[in-house]
C-alpha cells in the first residue's frame, strides 16, 4: 500500500489531523474487476469535529452549527466508492472531507452595503412606464364605434 500524499490543507495552515481521521473500508457496489468480491475499495473517512483540537474554537463553531444537519454525535462522515482502487478513494474522500470542512469553517460573507437608486435612473423608469402605458391604452377599442 501506497503512503498518503501530504496532509489535506483546509485553509491556510490549518490541515486534517492524520491521527483524529477515522478509516472504515468496505466492499463497494457497481462494476469491478477479477478481484471485485474480495477488495474492500469503498471508503469511510470519519473526522469527530466536536472532540477536535486542531481547528481553531470560532472555526470549529462555525462548521459545527453549518453542518448540523450531517453530523451525528459531532462526527462527520464522508464516503468515497467511485474508483476501483482503495487508495483512490482513500484520497478522494480525504480532498472532499477537507473541501466541506474549508467551505463550513469559512467566514460569513461580508453584509451587503446599501447604495441609493440615482434620481435620474428612477425618473427614466417612471417614464417609460407611463409611455407604455400610453401605448397600451391606444390599443384598446374605446373610442371605436
Amino acid at each position: 500500500m501506497y503512503g498518503m500524499p501530504g496532509p489535506h490543507v483546509i485553509r491556510g495552515s490549518v490541515s486534517l489531523p492524520e491521527a483524529e481521521l477515522l478509516w472504515r473500508f468496505s466492499r463497494s457496489s457497481g462494476p469491478g474487476g477479477q478481484h471485485v468480491n474480495t477488495s474492500d475499495s469503498k471508503v469511510e473517512l470519519s473526522f469527530d469535529l466536536a472532540k477536535t483540537e486542531a481547528l481553531p474554537e470560532v472555526w470549529k463553531q462555525r462548521a459545527l452549527e453549518r453542518l448540523a444537519g450531517r453530523l451525528v454525535d459531532g462526527v462527520v462522515t464522508v464516503r468515497s466508492s467511485e474508483h476501483r482502487s482503495q487508495w483512490r478513494n482513500r484520497e478522494s474522500a480525504a480532498v472532499r472531507l477537507a473541501a466541506l470542512l474549508a467551505e463550513a469553517t469559512a467566514p460569513p460573507p461580508k453584509p451587503r452595503k446599501q447604495t441609493r437608486i440615482p434620481r435620474g435612473i428612477n425618473e427614466r423608469r417612471l417614464r417609460e412606464k407611463k409611455q407604455r402605458s400610453e401605448t397600451k391604452r391606444g390599443r384598446s377599442a374605446q373610442g371605436w364605434s
